[in-house]
This record gives structure tokens, sequence and C-alpha cells, in this order.
């Protein structure tokens, strides 16, 4: 039997063509068959010849039968190990079979070789991120994953292929983030080799149910916003001394500023300086606050709070520094209360009610309602200020962030209000949405998550109006 090499065809045989090969494989049939005829007369006219023409076609077919029986064995051989069973250089019908099978198996080498090129490329590529990327299956197993994620996560190659990735991470809030099936935020958790490192972990969905985790090193992040969190903190601390003193000395020096006394002349300085002082003080009080908040947002008393009671201790206080200015409009649902820390939502009532005042122009209307909501409890403050553009909304909560910059001096306040409700909202897991128009007025309204609130014991409903 010739054996024919593995070799380009000849040019005689295009194959790109579906049309030309669809033509040629069916004259490629009439040429069998035509073949097969002409075998079968030749010998019925040999068998003819010596009186056995049927036995002579019958022989004719057994051998043409046994041919194509070869060719289906050199197939299946070929089939079974196509590196070592090599295609004979056959004519008619199997001759294109075996040529499109060669064809065939050049398309597909080359398939194969621009996707181990890119398959190539790829990891290349993800081996030089700083961040480790590893791929999970539909079960959270692992399949393949770079070398950054071999040091950051301690991953061995090939023994923890196949291997979930809870059994290996398991840090409580990546258990919980990876079995909670929602992916659209990320988690911190300590590294499993090296408890000193933060991680920051995060899954994203792609594929035909498939995962990407991707795994940032954050720990010189987590160090700087400690140590400026320590600074701001101490700092302010330190400052407190300085202010009470200079406050003291200007209390003593304020009644020899009246009348005809010696330091009349500094009257105006000396309350100037006043002012500045008690300023400044408030900014250092909300600067050690939003420190405190920052430390450890996690942790937080779970105290049994009247929230009725507060918000109406909260507004008699408000009132007070409205001066009759405002009318104020509140309806409070008795009979919810909290769970959480009474400083953290002394916190929120205030800043927000405060910041009412602060930029509601007077004659203008500060309401509030505390209400029982479909997503747990609802508190919001409405008033008819100066409102705040949409371009403005989103940078509210940023430290420091003024809307408008000379009434808020004016008024004594900091900047720092609404990044310390921002923080106190989060100590109870709830959030903050803000509505607003110039010119017409601002809402701002607190959402407590259902496992923040319990009932309290009924009482009547209370409705304030105070002009």
């Amino acid at each position: 039997m010739s054996v024919r090499p593995e070799a380009p065809k000849p040019a005689a045989r295009p194959t790109a063509n579906p049309t030309l090969r669809q033509a040629r494989l069916a004259e490629t049939w009439r040429h069998e068959l035509l073949k097969l005829g002409v075998l079968a007369l030749v010998g019925a006219a040999l068998g003819w010849l010596f009186d056995h023409a049927l036995i002579a076609v019958l022989f004719v077919l057994a051998g043409f039968l046994a041919s194509h029986l070869r060719h289906l064995a050199i197939l299946r051989g070929w089939l079974m190990s196509p590196k070592t069973v090599e295609l004979p250089d056959s004519g008619g019908i199997w001759g294109e079979i075996y040529d499109l099978l060669l064809d065939l198996q050049r398309k597909n080498r080359k398939k194969k070789r621009r996707l181990t090129a890119m398959l190539a490329e790829f990891q290349a590529s993800t081996a030089a991120l700083p961040d480790g990327a590893v791929v999970l299956g539909s079960r959270g197993e692992i399949a393949w994953f770079n070398q950054a994620a071999q040091t950051l996560l301690g991953l061995r190659s090939p023994q923890d292929v196949g291997l979930r990735i809870p059994n290996l991470i398991r840090h409580p809030a990546f258990t919980d983030y990876f079995g909670s099936g929602e992916f659209s935020g990320e988690v911190e958790a300590p590294s499993p080799v090296n408890r000193a490192k933060t991680l920051s972990l995060r899954i994203i969905p792609y594929g035909n149910n498939q995962r990407l985790l991707i795994v940032r090193d954050v720990s010189e992040l987590r160090r700087l916003e400690t140590a400026r969190r320590d600074f701001v903190a101490n700092a302010s601390h330190e400052l407190r001394t300085p202010l009470t003193v200079l406050r003291g000395y200007l209390e003593m020096m304020e009644p020899e500023a009246q009348g005809k006394n010696g330091l009349a002349a500094w009257r105006g300085p000396l309350l100037e300086m006043r002012n500045q002082a008690v300023r400044m003080e408030a900014l250092v009080n909300d600067m050690l606050k939003l420190a405190r908040l920052e430390a450890d947002s996690s942790h937080m008393k779970d105290d049994h709070l009247d929230v009725p009671t507060l918000l109406q201790r909260t507004l008699d206080e408000v009132r007070a520094l409205s001066r009759g200015n405002h009318r104020f409009e509140a309806q409070i649902q008795a009979d919810i209360g909290l769970v959480g820390g009474e400083a953290e939502l002394q916190s929120i009532l205030t800043n927000l009610l405060s910041n009412a005042v602060r930029y509601t122009p007077a004659g203008g209307v500060i309401r509030v309602r505390w209400e029982a909501a479909p997503e747990g409890a609802r508190f919001s403050v409405a008033d008819t200020g100066i409102g705040i553009s949409e371009k403005d909304l989103p940078r509210l909560t940023e430290r420091f962030y003024r809307v408008d910059v000379g009434r808020s001096r004016a008024s004594g306040g900091t900047g720092l209000g609404l990044s310390i409700v921002k923080h106190a909202l989060e100590r109870y897991d709830a959030r903050l949405e803000i509505e607003s128009e110039l010119g017409v007025g601002s809402s701002f309204i607190c959402h407590f998550p259902v496992h923040r609130v319990e009932r309290l014991p009924a009482r009547l409903e209370q409705g304030v109006s105070a002009a």
C-alpha cells in the first residue's frame, strides 16, 4: 500500500468554494457508480465465457466492497491516532473524503495555533498585572489564576486548581459576600498568607456562569487613611487646649470693653475674635466627631432609642437656633424607635435640622417627618430654602464642601455636617437620599433598614406646628 505524506494538495483540487466542492463531489459519485457498473459488466462478460456470469459479477462486487472496507479501516485508524497513521493517496470517492479530512485538520491546527497564541498573550498580560486574577467556575471552583493571585492569596498550581475559593479564603466578610450572590460591590479581608496585608476582593460574573475574582492589595491605602485620621484626631485634640485658653481670656476682657472702660476701643475686634474662636471650637469638635466615626465604622452600641423623644428635644434646640425666623411642621410617628448608638443618631438629627435652618431664609418652612416605611423607617427634613443645583448634589457629603460658602460661614457652619451624617448612617446600615431644586428647597431623607427598627409602646402621634 502506497502511503501519502501529509502535504498540500494539488492545485487541481480547490476546496475554498463550497459550490465547486459540491459539484466535484457529485461528479466523483457519478464516476464511482460508473466504475462499479463497468466492473460489473466486465465481470459478467468474463463469467459468460466460462458459463458463470453471476458468480463473476459477485466476485467483482465482493472485491469492490473489500476495497471500501479497507479504506474504512484506514479511516478508523487515522481517526483513532491521526499523528501516527497517515491517509493513503487514493483516487475516487475516498480520495475526496481524505482531502476534505486533511483540509479540515489543517484548518483546526491553524485555529489551535491562533488560540494558543491568544492564550499565551492573555496569560502574559495578566501575569504583568499587579492585581490578582482568579477565574472561577459556577460553584466557585478555581480554574486558573495569575502570579499576583498566587502571591496575595497563597494559591498553588496545580494543587489548588479545582478547589472552591471560599474554602481557601475563610474570612466571614468574604464568605458572606460570596454566598450572597450580589457582586455589585467589593469586600475587604486580610490576606490568608499575611494577616498584616488587607486585600480588596471583587467578583465579576461573565460568560457562561463563570466569575472573575479581582484581588488588590490595599494595605498601604488603609495605612495612609489611618494615619490621616490619627493626625486629624490628634491635631484636633491638641487644638482644644489653646482654644480654651483663648476663649477664657476673651471672656475676661469682654467686660472691660463695655461702656467707657479701657478696652472700649477694642470692642469690635474682641467680639470678632470671640466669634472666630467659637467657630474654630465647633470645627475642632466636628473634626473629632468625624474622626471617631471613621475610626471604627462597624462598631456601634445597640441601645434601644426612643426616637420621638430625641427628635422632639432636638427640635426644641433648633427652634432656639432659628430665633423664631422659621415655621416648623413636624409629623412624628410615636411608636417607632431604633436600635443603635444615641450619639450617632443625635448627630444625624442635629446636623440635618441645623442645616435646614442655616440655608432657609427667614419666613421659610421646615417640615420634619419620622415614620414607618416598607424598607424599615424613614426620617426626612424638607425646607423651602435656597436649594442645591444638580451638579452639587453628588459632592454634598464631601468634607468641607459648601454650596454657599458665605452663608455657611456666616451662620457658623463647618462644612462637615453632611459628612458626619453620612458616616453615622453607615453605622446604622442606612442610606441618605437628597432631593433638591434651586430656589425651591431641599429634602434630606434617611432610610433605616428593618433590622434597626423596633416598635415602642403605643402613644399618640405627635404633630407640631411652631412659628
